[in-house]
């Protein structure tokens, strides 16, 4: 017995940190992970089936250009089910943070024509044509980041996934980002839900309360666009109308490397939009 305990204490020691590297490697999601739709021009025949399937108006068709908004995008699957030639499927692309709202629009050609649009956005050799104010904030938060959360009318699903930022695995503080309690320690808002009427002036409170330079990250698609919330009498459509938000990170909810993500191109250390791992732009549509 006094063997079987010491071994039960030295057994963690020996094991291997279980960290996880990303961004310097490429996330590593489970195999039911879902990611930003993609299509296959080729095999779409523009039956709209997608369009009238989608909850949150995320897809619509105009001609030949099928067109997505990855802010709206709750990556449901519907459009894949409802789609009868298999021209869409679920993706595995969850890096999606944007500084504009309009960069979360992709867009493809079907029948086979070239790619007309995808995700705009800024290569990392870009980042340093920034203008000098938005490089000050970068130097001065990049290497410590303080988080303030604020919930805006969630759900709860974003919220677990920021909490997930903190557990062994995701780590987020060997990154120098740390959250506090308090809006007048925080350097940058993460905000969830879809920001509801009763919580607009609790909101504005909170990010005057926040010490200079300050940002905000929109987390998910209620925060970007309202989500499946979209148009109600109770709240926004989103939370752009009450905060200047810097960084949207789309998903429903996004992952925490998607939220890893956000916060880095936030403060400059990774280029937003979909990227690989060197920076440069990424095919957004099918093979």
């Amino acid at each position: 017995m006094p063997f079987d305990v010491f071994d039960r204490v030295l057994r963690p020691l020996r094991s291997r940190p279980v960290t996880s590297r990303y961004p310097d490697a490429p996330p590593d999601l489970p195999a039911a992970a879902r990611g930003l739709p993609e299509l296959d021009p080729v095999r779409c025949d523009g039956s709209a089936a997608c369009v009238g399937a989608c909850p949150t108006g995320a897809i619509s068709l105009s001609g030949s250009l099928w067109t997505l908004d990855a802010g709206a995008c709750i990556f449901c699957g519907a459009c894949e089910r409802a789609c009868p030639r298999d021209a869409i499927r679920l993706g595995r692309r969850i890096e999606l943070a944007a500084r504009d709202r309009a960069d979360l629009a992709i867009g493809r050609a079907w029948r086979g024509e070239a790619v007309t649009a995808e995700i705009p956005g800024v290569a990392a050799d870009e980042l340093l044509a920034a203008p000098r104010l938005r490089r000050a904030i970068w130097k001065a938060l990049s290497r410590s980041l303080h988080v303030r959360h604020l919930d805006a009318g969630s759900c709860n699903g974003c919220d677990w996934e920021i909490a997930a930022l903190l557990n062994p695995y995701h780590d987020v503080q060997r990154l120098g980002i740390d959250f506090v309690a308090s809006p007048r320690h925080a350097d940058l808002l993460l905000v969830t839900g879809i920001m509801t009427r009763n919580l607009e002036a609790a909101a504005r409170r909170t990010y005057e309360a926040m010490p200079e330079p300050r940002l905000v990250v929109a987390v998910g698609a209620c925060a970007i666009s309202g989500g499946v919330f979209a148009g109600s009498y109770a709240g926004r459509d989103g939370i752009a109308d009450v905060l200047p938000v810097d960084v949207f990170v789309p998903g429903c909810p996004p992952r925490p490397e998607a939220l890893i993500q956000g916060l880095l191109v936030a403060i400059g250390r990774l280029a937003p939009g979909l990227t690989d791992r060197a920076g440069a732009r990424v095919e957004t549509g099918g093979e």
